[in-house]
């Protein structure tokens, strides 16, 4: 099984690579060394974090399994951290304006440390308070650190621009590069090195204590403008008002919740689905292709949104189909192979 993984990691690499070489320098800034220095060090420390949640991903269900646990059970740990992150998200960002950006991310790293040290204990309880904190700390990861950088960054009065130059570097290294590495290092600490299931999470509690301490010693605090402080409810009230006055903002809300949806539902399922025996499989290798397909996307994507057409509209259709193909597939081939055995 591993080398047809490789060749196709191998692949997928290669495209990645001649997608990202072939990219022109026409949009490079030139800026300065303050910036610069700003720059990295939230890089750095947006790596840590992003490597802290990605080195989880491929082994959630695998050591719930390992415990002993029923696929209903581990769906409804899933489903408390999903839940969770649903709820904290709703007020995280109010929360991390009055209260401040780099206390928020400073809680994000205590949080999930948290709930990776609950993942040493087999009790479902302390598994199910392991997923709550998780829900948290996903919440945080996902708005506080990027609320810290923009209002950091017009605070020490840099150009506007330049904070696309961040944010690019961000999405490819932390949600690209970092997540790639992570699946491939936690193939190494469980499948090579055998250090059991729970070494990816005490990875990660690694990385994100090395991130905490870069936050407490270089950050400086920044909270949001006091003027535009609302309470929940009002703000809760001006979102119902803009969905109310545009069926647009419905219908894509509608259409990225059932995208979302079936990507979780993926999510949750890969592993039993491809050791349906309790088969033994590299977890992070699968992992790891599958972020380096992701980051192919996301090269195309780039590529696409460049030109004027074709239109978003146009070829997310195609999108929407593909990935329906793609989950139809895993149906299609079960059905066969079973009615195949029916005959035999």
């Amino acid at each position: 099984m591993e080398p047809f993984y490789l060749v196709v990691f191998g692949s997928l690499a290669s495209l990645v690579a001649v997608l990202e070489l072939s990219k022109t320098s026409k949009d490079r800034f030139s800026t300065s060394t303050a910036f610069n220095s700003f720059k990295n060090n939230y890089l750095v420390v947006y790596s840590l974090m992003m490597a802290g949640d990605w080195l989880q991903g491929p082994y959630v269900y695998y050591l719930y399994n390992h415990y002993g646990f029923g696929k209903g059970e581990i769906g409804h740990l899933f489903i408390a951290g999903f839940g969770s992150s649903m709820l904290f998200g709703t007020v995280v960002g109010s929360l991390a304006d009055k209260r401040g950006r780099k206390r928020a991310c400073v809680t994000y790293c205590i949080t999930y440390i948290l709930s990776c040290i609950t993942k040493h204990s087999p009790q479902y309880k302390v598994l199910m308070l392991g997923r709550v904190l998780g829900g948290i700390a996903t919440s945080l990861l996902f708005s506080a650190f990027e609320s810290w950088l923009v209002a950091e960054h017009n605070k020490r009065g840099f150009d506007q621009q330049w904070l696309s130059i961040t944010f690019a570097k961000a999405i490819f290294l932390g949600n690209g590069l970092m997540a790639i590495l992570s699946g491939l290092f936690g193939n190494v600490l469980v499948d090579s090195l055998k250090l059991g299931p729970v070494a990816p999470f005490d990875a990660a509690s690694c990385f994100l204590s090395i991130g905490m301490i870069i936050i407490l010693s270089t950050w400086t605090e920044n909270y949001g403008d006091p003027s535009e402080n609302k309470d929940l409810l009002t703000q809760f009230k001006g979102a119902a008002a803009a969905i109310a006055a545009d069926e647009k903002i419905t219908l894509l809300g509608a259409i990225q919740s059932l995208f979302e949806g079936s990507m979780y539902t993926f999510v949750f399922l890969w592993t039993p689905a491809l050791s349906p025996n309790d088969e033994d499989i590299p977890h992070g290798f699968i992992f790891a292709t599958f972020m380096l397909s992701s980051m192919l996307g996301s090269s195309i994507a780039s590529r696409l949104l460049a030109h004027p057409t074709p239109r978003v509209e146009s070829y997310m259709q195609t999108v929407f189909m593909l990935s329906s193909i793609a989950l139809l597939l895993p149906v299609v081939t079960n059905l066969a192979l079973g009615y195949s055995g029916h005959l035999s």
